[in-house]
């Protein structure tokens, strides 16, 4: 039975119903959905009233989970936890929303949080939510540079940031990355700084105060009441990750994005009042806003955040978290297991993964070797796990196997959720047959969507496109025999080798399926012949050396698997791969070092070592070709 066959039959409706039963409003709405595609102008919930804290805070408060933890917090030193029950959770975010209103904060002012995973950001965000502040979340590993170019675009009145962030064991000032940042940037007027460290920084007087102290001076109470906002006010701005190219502001708003949180939290993950929910991402990414907060306290959920690198010391930490907790839903991305995967003793780890009910991917697609890995650990068959889609631009899950209809088939994001109009369209606009590459259009709108969009071509290659036939997501896929739906790679993922189109996800599967492959990434390369060559970057597993044997096994295992046209011209060894601190691995950066293109590197501070990329160069010089 198809489960998307009654929200087309009655699109509103089925919306309305959601809105409904999720959120707590003020004021009811005059229309579920006004504009189209077509006409470049798309409104949600338009003339309903409510407010995002409230929903997140206020209304569990007098519905049993007052003493129900909110948030879990886990520093990298073992010895730093801290837990908020919800109404500790609201007690805090009032106090703050007073702070900012001191400072002169009002409705519609946006506000810049340069924050690492502490659980102020989760407070400053809701803080700026409960008055109608538009919160600007900037991921604290981004230079100055990249932080004061998001900061003046979007004029942010007052930046939050942090003495120092800690990170595998290393103190790191973030502070002076602020104060460069700020320098430049006229519309800032205050600075609030969370203590992190006992060491001196430069605090600018009259510009800069301390997190704790404001917090606990007298006039500020622990009740702050909620603003009452338009469904279509903005909520955040969140900018596309800046490694691939100039950053892009996406605005959502208030009621549509609320709705899409919580509802795709619930279809693919049903947290109950017993689980424990961690999603590994950063706050300051869509996954991180979606399902480290909004989505998971709007169904007041218990989530747990984790501050630094959960492999630090060493990988086993991960594993001890899980079980120190009770984690219940993980949501990680599959570079995190394959990682584990490679340094994995004995075939797994040591602890109790007993409480894991669900394990969900995000970022790229899972491969089948860590898929069956994973569920050979303590977690058993019991163990659910599911792929997940989304962008910024869709402002949550749009594709994944719904709660309990999980089907086993590694690597395949299943179907749209309800209520998502979902195409897979060839080049000449008409759908694409079973099994071939298509793009992957969003052919209504959804709740989730951009507050705005324009409708023009793309700045940048795989970039989406709005249209009067929807929304191309910039993403490649194909759609199987049963309906169900594989990630193929972003269009500018696709590989054209004599006329061949190849995808990127499918040859770095094909590897990964290699038992001596621990992690793949394969770019295209410009080929006077071809058009395109393949180019694959390997990480041997532990204990297997990067050998001439290895690299013509390597050869003939994707010859076997897909085809001699996706045998690499060149394999590199590389002891590790350019990541974000979430662990997706950035192939804009790896084509440009397979091209030779060292001048157009850019801004390295978002990776989680950019020490990687040096090793990468050098490693080019002795890459393995086949005229070699």
């Amino acid at each position: 039975m198809d489960p998307n066959a009654g929200a087309r039959r009655d699109f509103e409706q089925f919306w309305a119903q959601r809105a409904d039963e999720l959120l707590q409003w003020s004021r009811p709405w005059k229309e579920v959905c006004s504009g189209d595609f077509r006409s470049g102008s798309v409104a949600w919930f338009r003339g309903g009233q409510l407010n995002a804290s409230v929903n997140c805070l206020d209304r569990h408060l007098s519905g049993g989970r007052r003493n129900k933890a909110a948030l879990i917090w886990q520093g990298e030193n073992d010895r730093e936890v801290r837990a908020y029950t919800y109404q500790m959770l609201f007690s805090e975010v009032c106090r703050f929303a007073n702070v900012l209103k001191k400072k002169g904060v009002k409705k519609g002012d946006c506000v810049g949080i340069y924050l690492p995973m502490v659980p102020e950001l989760v407070v400053a965000v809701l803080a700026c939510a409960r008055i109608g502040a538009v919160h600007v979340v900037v991921f604290s590993g981004f230079s100055s540079v990249s932080l004061r170019d998001r900061l003046d675009q979007c004029q942010a009145k007052i930046l939050i940031t942090t003495d120092f962030a800690t990170r595998a064991g290393r103190i790191i000032p973030l502070k002076p990355n602020a104060d460069e940042a700020m320098d430049d940037c006229a519309a800032i007027e205050k600075c609030i700084v969370v203590r992190r460290q006992d060491r001196d920084i430069n605090m600018e007087l009259g510009r800069d105060s301390w997190y704790h102290l404001e917090l606990a001076a007298a006039d500020i109470s622990a009740c702050c009441p909620a603003e009452t906002l338009d469904a279509t006010d903005p909520l955040f701005v969140l900018y596309t990750a800046g490694v691939t190219g100039p950053p892009k502001p996406v605005t959502h708003g208030i009621g549509g994005y609320l709705v899409h949180a919580l509802y795709s939290c619930r279809e693919v993950f049903a947290p109950g009042d017993d689980d424990i929910f961690w999603c590994t991402a950063d706050i300051g990414w869509i996954t991180g806003h979606s399902y480290s907060i909004y989505g998971p306290l709007g169904l007041g959920g218990t989530v747990l955040q984790v501050e630094g690198v959960p492999l630090y010391p060493e990988p086993s930490r991960f594993w001890q978290i899980i079980e120190k907790f009770r984690v219940s839903i993980l949501y990680t991305a599959p570079t995190v297991i394959r990682v584990l995967m490679r340094y994995g003793e004995g075939g797994g780890p040591a602890a109790d993964l007993s409480s894991l009910r669900l394990l969900a991917s995000v970022g790229e697609t899972v491969n089948p070797g860590a898929w069956e890995w994973f569920k050979k650990l303590g977690a058993g068959e019991e163990v659910s796990l599911v792929d997940t889609w989304c962008q910024t631009e869709t402002g949550g899950i749009l594709l994944a196997p719904r709660a309990g209809c999980a089907r086993e088939k590694p690597g395949s994001v299943a179907k749209p959720l309800p209520g998502i109009d979902i195409a897979v369209l060839d080049s000449t606009g008409g759908e694409a047959d079973p099994d071939a590459p298509g793009h992957l259009v969003v052919r209504s709108p959804w709740p989730g969507m951009p507050l705005s969009f324009a409708r023009s071509g793309a700045t940048r290659p795989g970039d989406g496109i709005y249209s009067a036939a929807g929304y191309d997501t910039g993403d490649i896929v194909r759609r199987d025999g049963d309906g169900d739906l594989w990630i193929m790679g972003r269009l500018a993922d696709i590989i054209q080798v004599g006329g061949h189109r190849l995808g990127t996800a499918e040859i770095e599967a094909a590897l990964l399926a290699h038992p001596s492959v621990a992690e793949a990434a394969v770019v295209g390369i410009p080929d006077d012949e071809k058009g395109e060559a393949v180019y694959a970057y390997v990480t041997p597993q532990r204990n297997v050396a990067p050998t001439w044997r290895l690299l013509e096994d390597l050869r003939q295992h994707l010859a076997r698997a897909i085809g001699p046209l996706a045998s690499p011209e060149i394999i590199q060894f590389a002891a590790a791969l350019p990541k974000t601190r979430s662990g997706k691995i950035i192939r804009h950066l790896l084509k440009k070092i397979a091209a030779g293109d060292m001048d157009a590197i850019g801004d390295l501070s978002a990776l989680a070592d950019p020490s990687v990329v040096t090793e990468l160069i050098e490693g080019k010089k002795t890459a393995s070709s086949k005229a070699g």
